[in-house]
């Protein structure tokens, strides 16, 4: 089971859009566990649970590269989610991009 981690704030709008993510995954029987957890705790549930992509809320933007130079060269690639996808609550495309991500991390 591959393991997409959000991060943001509060936790709050994220946790509705990594809901709205986990349905997309359940209705295509994806093998994919979606969560969504506060920025302030990113380094405990990195160490903990290793999650295989880390995506950023659009509010902790300002963190992309200090998290990215940190976990990328660990093997776990690093988004920011898209502000118009994450304002819409897409969950379907905020998936399908990190699954998009994964697969070209995979491929090198």
């Amino acid at each position: 089971m591959k393991k997409f981690y959000l991060f943001c704030a509060a936790g709050m709008s994220t946790s509705l859009v990594a809901k709205k993510m986990q349905d997309v995954a359940d209705s295509h029987k994806l093998p994919i566990e979606v969560k969504a957890f506060p920025d302030h705790k990113l380094d405990i549930i990195v160490e903990e649970l290793h999650p295989d992509i880390i995506l950023l809320g659009p509010q902790v933007k300002f963190k992309y590269e200090e998290t990215k130079e940190k976990y990328e060269p660990k093997g776990i690639p690093v988004a920011v989610i898209d502000l118009n996808d994450y304002g819409n609550v897409d969950g379907e495309r905020i998936l399908k991009r990190a699954i998009k991500i994964l697969k070209e991390k995979e491929s090198k």
